[in-house]
């Protein structure tokens, strides 16, 4: 779908048997995205997500091994890939590789901040530096990343960028207090950003996954990506507060990202959309022996 005035907006209302939908509204052809922690999981299934779609896609990871096979698979489908280690938690770095993407390809039409981690501990166990290492790959590297960035989807029109945070971000989260904080400010920052770019058309929203299949959930954290090495661990968690009854896999959070940096999702921007498989929606009941459901 081409991109609406209010005037255009106000004819086509007044057919209510027009349609501009078409099939084609869901591709990315030739625009150019940066996924940050696009080298595995949910961040390597985006990439993947928006080149299949048509995007070409810099890959930023810390794991020099994950960004060249992750630009591999690109490649192997038909689209541009860019392979840039990256450590987050260095913003220069990071707007290094924001300047090398636009160097490359002349523009940025995609932005993904997806590049994040935890380490769960009580938080009177936290030290500082725990704080501070969690604040800076969370949340400083989604800024960091976005500021280089923003300048160039002015300069060329509009963009859309996706901040990856979590479900942890709306609800309490023992264990993990310092990264809940972050992600809760990502979704904060996500609104007020969708205020102040949209005169540019550019539109900032947020996806926010709970219980999804990673490498680093199954221990595979560090180094390349080796499902021989992943743990397989029985998870009775989907089945006993899940309404979907299943972990989510990273196409799930892939195709909602297609969705939001497509013209299907033109007309959403400031909005967090949850794929979890409706662990917020339950919020706090749990299935019980019988079928049915209880309050925890």
């Amino acid at each position: 779908m081409e991109k609406l005035t209010r005037d255009e907006a106000i004819e086509i209302a007044k057919d209510p048997f027009h349609t501009r939908l078409d099939p084609s509204d869901i591709l990315l052809t030739d625009q150019v995205a940066v996924v940050t922690g696009g080298g595995g999981g949910i961040g390597m299934g985006i990439a993947l997500g928006l080149a299949k779609f048509g995007a070409d896609v810099a890959v930023l990871d810390i794991v020099p091994e994950r960004t060249e096979r992750a630009v591999e698979a690109i490649g192997e489908l038909g689209r541009t890939g860019l392979a840039l280690p990256t450590d987050v938690m260095d913003t220069d770095q990071i707007r290094a590789a924001i300047a090398r993407t636009h160097e490359r390809f002349g523009r940025i039409d995609i932005l993904v901040n997806n590049a994040g981690g935890v380490r769960g501990a009580k938080f009177v166990d936290q030290s500082e530096r725990s704080w501070r290492r969690h604040i800076d790959i969370n949340l400083v590297s989604m800024l960091a990343a976005t500021s280089a960035t923003v300048p160039h989807m002015i300069e060329s029109g509009g963009g859309s960028i996706v901040n990856v945070t979590s479900i942890e971000g709306f609800r309490a989260a023992p264990m993990y207090s310092v990264y809940a904080a972050c992600k809760a400010g990502m979704i904060n920052f996500t609104r007020t950003l969708a205020v102040e770019l949209g005169e540019y058309d550019i539109r900032v929203n947020a996806i926010a996954p709970d219980l999804t299949t990673t490498p680093g959930l199954r221990g595979n954290r560090t180094g390349p990506v080796d499902p021989s090495t992943w743990v397989d661990f029985p998870s009775t968690a989907a089945d006993v507060y899940l309404p979907l009854r299943r972990e989510g896999v990273v196409e799930d959070c892939a195709g909602v990202a297609v969705f939001l940096c497509s013209s299907l999702g033109g007309y959403i921007t400031g909005t967090t959309l949850n794929v979890d498989g409706g662990s917020w929606a339950s919020s706090g009941w749990n299935r019980d022996g019988s079928g049915g459901w209880t309050l925890h």
